[in-house]
């Protein structure tokens, strides 16, 4: 933004002085990525840059570091890469058991965090709902609360549940949660819920509920309103609850170490074993790959935002 021409030498001071803040804010929010990058395409297993590397020599830089997630742990790599061995490693490298498992938890749990998500959105942002304020803190409290309170609860409730819900006849289900998967994904459901609830009551503050009552006066039943009406005018911000309830599934490794089995290896468990017990340029090569994903998602939510914003007759900005 441009400064007027009557501003004030104070305020061209300031005006300069904030941009500088600025972008020493963000080369420092930056500086982590701009190193991990380069560092994945080392040539040798160190975590530091090398003096080829420094000097931009092509000796110096290898895709070594990629090609072992695929050949972890014991994959042979002077055989011909053909089908046989691309199917041995979809069944036994360990980063793609990883990957593999980040994306099974990661979509059951996104589709179970966007409908219950959405579901609670809508109730939330009818003027009738009695203690929306209240019922709203208590939905989003898994963002507030600390993850390792979050992951310690679901533990001891996974492993012994709470006498609430003895009288159901559900609890002998429920000590049968800890080391499975539908566990994990209830567990990173309960994460992304808040999200899904804040994105799509952002887009609902600017949709017109007489074209619900319009629908109705037409003879549209509840489901046929929301499918027709609701659904594709909020549909924006859905997907966007529905990407960021994606990404804390993708990216969580706390409620993993608790609940999770020790054969339920994610990515980022995968990631804090290989910190723990051997540390391997791997990992760089895996960060920059979650750096790729991350910025591909957010692209796509900065497009989901604006085509929401012209749906709503806001001009993009």
């Amino acid at each position: 933004m441009s400064l007027p021409v009557y501003a004030s030498p104070l305020e061209r001071v300031w005006h300069y002085t904030r941009l500088v803040i600025c972008a020493l804010i963000f080369l420092f929010l930056i500086a982590p990525i701009l190193i991990v990058i380069p560092l994945s395409f080392n040539a040798e297993p160190y975590f530091t840059f090398t003096e080829k590397m420094l000097a931009f020599d092509p000796s110096g830089y290898s895709l070594r570091w990629y090609d072992l997630l695929l050949t972890q742990p014991a994959i042979p790599t002077d055989v011909p890469r053909d089908a046989a061995w691309w199917a041995q490693v979809w069944n036994e490298s360990a980063w793609v058991r990883a990957a593999k498992n980040s994306v099974i938890i990661g979509f059951f749990s996104t589709i179970v965090a966007t409908v219950l998500g959405t579901i609670a959105a809508l109730g939330l942002s009818r003027p009738e709902m009695p203690n929306r304020r209240l019922i709203m803190a208590i939905l989003i409290s898994p963002m507030i609360v600390p993850i390792i309170i979050t992951a310690t609860g679901l533990f001891f409730f996974y492993s012994s549940p709470c006498a609430l819900i003895s009288w159901t006849g559900l609890s002998q289900y429920c000590g049968r949660l800890t080391g499975s998967y539908v566990g994990v994904v209830l567990a990173h459901a309960t994460l992304g819920i808040p999200f899904v609830i804040i994105t799509v009551t952002a887009t609902l503050i600017g949709f017109d509920q007489s074209l619900n009552r319009a629908a109705a006066s037409l003879g549209a039943p509840p489901a046929t309103t929301f499918f027709k009406v609701t659904m594709p005018l909020i549909l924006p911000g859905v997907i966007s609850g529905a990407l960021f309830a994606f990404v804390t599934s993708f990216d969580e490794v706390v409620v993993v170490l608790f609940v999770a089995a020790h054969d339920q290896q994610t990515i980022p468990r995968q990631m804090w074993n290989g910190i723990r017990e051997q540390i391997s340029p791997a990992i760089l090569s895996v960060a920059t790959i979650l750096v790729v994903i991350s910025i591909a998602m957010l692209a796509t939510l900065e497009v989901l935002r604006r085509r929401s914003e012209r749906m709503r007759g806001v001009t993009p900005h």
